[in-house]
């Protein structure tokens, strides 16, 4: 009777540490900001950077909220200077930089069927984030939208 009651508190304890193992291995989500995987960089009306080039950065994220950003750097290419900031990230594509998070926000096409597009003085740009020239004054925009 007393090797079968071990057997049986060693087999209870047992699924407990398995229990609690899961419980620890598996993130928490309340459902807001899911796609969020960092904390974002701006929050609105801040310069960030130092150089000779300036430029406004615009982000409208998942929800539709806008904020911008004064951006001064000494980069040529505005996908350049994002990233050094660390405002933009993504993965080399066949049309260039695949932009899969901006400012802490995560989405790609693939998973949820919006992505990051790409504007230029409120303009669909005509080139990538990744080769496109900084033109000091100008607005440039990373916006969520569906596909």
């Amino acid at each position: 009777m007393k090797n079968s009651m071990k057997k049986w508190l060693s087999f209870v304890v047992c699924m407990v540490l398995i229990a609690a193992m899961a419980l620890l291995t598996t993130g928490c989500n309340d459902g807001k900001n899911e796609h969020r995987v960092s904390d974002p960089v701006i929050t609105g009306g801040e310069t960030l950077g130092e150089g000779a080039n300036e430029f406004t950065f615009v982000v409208v994220d998942g929800e539709g909220k806008e904020i911008s950003a004064q951006i001064r750097t000494d980069k040529t290419i505005v996908g350049e200077a994002l990233m050094e900031l660390g405002l933009i990230d993504g993965e080399p594509g066949p049309y260039g930089l695949y932009v899969m998070t901006v400012n802490g926000e995560y989405y790609t096409y693939e998973e949820h069927s919006k992505y990051w597009s790409f504007y230029e003085n409120g303009n669909y740009a005509v080139t990538g984030v990744d080769m496109t020239e900084i033109v000091p004054g100008t607005t440039y925009m990373m916006k969520v939208e569906a596909g």
